[in-house]
């Protein structure tokens, strides 16, 4: 995260535009380095990481320093904490748009069971309501058996247009064999930009939202350059918030209003806009998995 933040102006420091500070691995930790950075001068806050450790923070600040936190838990936005990470819902909406401008009307679900499956089928059901897709009961499965059947039943005896598998773990790939043999379109989130999905047999023909990976590209190799060798989203995160920071600063706009204009900004890992409510909306690309590689098929707006 700070190779991130130094690509672009001019480098990180107590004298530069952006200063770095450890959140450390506690709340307690992270609001004494967010009081640290704040009695320096800090207009704004960019992290902590960690959804715990961000309310922490935004709680000591109050509300005359927004926060700006990589975490991708919703649950915690507020007027002044800024949910910044890639969410689920960024996901669905992403694909599901795409799906839906593909006459794709009805969805099915599987998900594995635990939190997280629960959170990405809340996000489903309000990206499917904006698209006017129909999205059948979800179905939360620990193994592969009998995953087309428990699809069928739960779309009323017939199979849906496309299946939605946004989380990788788990029996993932036999489940995505079994969906992808019935001949049922795949979707999938953001996700499965960490798996490599061409090696897996069963996502030939797929579709899954994610950054733009032509728009990363130039980012990764400036990276390489810096000795991380495999940038992830998460420093695609940092400097995306860092630039935006920048941005605001340049033009003595460092603050909410700044933050929520309504052109938003453009990031190495799409278009975004933060809203009032400190969500974030986020246009990622859509790729299709096929002849051994994925494939830029299509993008989303903000």
């Amino acid at each position: 995260m700070r190779n991130a933040a130094s690509l672009g102006g001019t480098g990180v420091g107590p004298r530069a535009e952006i200063s770095v500070e450890d959140s450390g691995d506690t709340e307690a930790s992270a609001v004494a380095a967010a009081e640290r950075a704040v009695a320096g001068g800090a207009n704004m806050l960019l992290g902590p990481l960690f959804s715990g450790q961000s309310r922490a923070v935004a709680a000591a600040v109050g509300r005359d320093v927004t926060v700006v936190s990589l975490s991708n838990d919703t649950s915690i936005a507020a007027r002044d904490l800024v949910v910044f990470g890639v969410t689920p819902l960024q996901s669905a909406k992403s694909v599901f748009g795409f799906a839906a401008g593909r006459g794709i009307g009805r969805i099915g679900m599987m998900v594995p069971p635990g939190a997280f499956g629960q959170l990405s089928i809340v996000a489903a059901r309000t990206a499917a309501e904006g698209f006017g897709i129909t999205l059948n009961t979800p179905v939360t499965a620990s193994s592969a058996t009998g995953v087309v059947d428990s699809l069928r039943q739960a779309n009323g005896g017939v199979l849906p247009d496309a299946v939605y598998l946004p989380i990788t773990s788990g029996p993932f790939a036999a489940q995505a064999a079994a969906i992808g043999g019935a001949g049922i379109q795949i979707l999938g989130s953001d996700q499965w930009s960490t798996i490599q999905p061409f090696r897996i047999a069963g996502l030939q023909g797929s579709w899954f939202a994610a950054p733009d990976p032509i728009r990363f590209e130039a980012f990764a190799l400036a990276m390489e350059q810096s000795g991380v060798s495999d940038a992830g989203i998460i420093a695609g995160l940092a400097f995306d918030a860092v630039e935006m920071a920048r941005l605001l600063g340049r033009i003595g706009q460092q603050n909410r209003e700044g933050l929520t204009r309504q052109a938003g900004f453009d990031g190495v890992l799409g278009p975004f806009r933060i809203l009032e409510n400190g969500q974030c909306e986020r246009g990622l690309a859509i790729l299709g998995v096929a002849e051994g590689a994925v494939t830029l098929i299509g993008t989303a707006g903000v």
